[in-house]
Parts: structure tokens; sequence; C-alpha cells
């Protein structure tokens, strides 16, 4: 399966995170990929359904291939671009997220699962030069 997300930044260069109800730990916001959708229109559909406001992702920043290693299939993981937060409203989906915060690149490593620690950074990192990212589990190959 594959899922698209997007890396929000606040003024301050902090990231976006939100708290699954539905799972343990934070993620960037996102989902699934559906049937006959592209990645781009998938982000754009998510962030619309967890933040609350219309979006138009910006440039592919990563794309990160996921082995099958837990059994849960081989997954392809997108991440745009989606700028800086700014005067943008948030308005969780009490039933989906429970709530979000901004994390300094630091707290990364203990908030997140190992291979999106490792992906976060190279998508902030791509950011800054202007450039996509291509990871197989969180690694640069």
């Amino acid at each position: 399966w594959m899922a698209a997300g997007a890396i929000f930044t606040d003024s301050s260069g902090e990231v976006l995170i939100v708290k699954p109800t539905y799972k343990d730990g934070w993620e960037i916001p996102g989902g699934l990929i559906e049937e006959d959708e592209s990645p781009a229109q998938a982000c754009a559909r998510e962030i619309k359904e967890e933040l609350g406001f219309d979006f138009v992702p910006g440039r592919l920043l990563c794309v990160d291939y996921l082995s099958n290693a837990d059994e849960r299939g081989d997954r392809i993981m997108f991440i745009f671009d989606g700028g800086k937060i700014g005067e943008r409203i948030i308005t969780l989906p009490p039933d989906e997220l429970s709530e979000y915060r901004y994390v300094d690149m630091s707290e990364i490593p203990e908030l997140f699962h190992e291979r999106l620690a490792r992906r976060i950074p190279k998508a902030v990192e791509a950011v800054s030069r202007g450039m996509c990212t291509y990871l197989e589990n969180g690694k640069e190959i």
C-alpha cells in the first residue's frame, strides 16, 4: 500500500506533528492513498480531513520504500512540502487525532518509529536543498 503526508513548519522551523487516537505514537499529517487517487490528491484530501483546511501540496520532498519487514506488506511513502503553517487554523477530527504540536528536530527520534524518525529529517533537509530524496526503509541508498 501507499501513503502520503506533508511536512509543515512554523516560523521557527519546528515541524508540525499529530497524535492519532487509533494507535500509539505521533505521525506527520497525512494518510493512506485510496484507489484511483494520486499521492498529491491523497495528501490534499488527508490534510483537509485531519487539519481542516484546504491544501495544495508543494514539491515532493521524499519517497521511502518500506520492505515487508513487519508483514504489513511492501509500502511506499510520499512526503510533500507543506510550507510554513502561517495563520492557518487547525481543526482536528476528534475521532482520529487527539492533539498536535510543533517539535524541534532533536525531539524526532524519541517520538517516532525509527523509520519515520529517519524519514522526517531527510524530508526537512530536502526543503532547504530544493531536492527530492529517495529512501529505502528510512535510509538513503
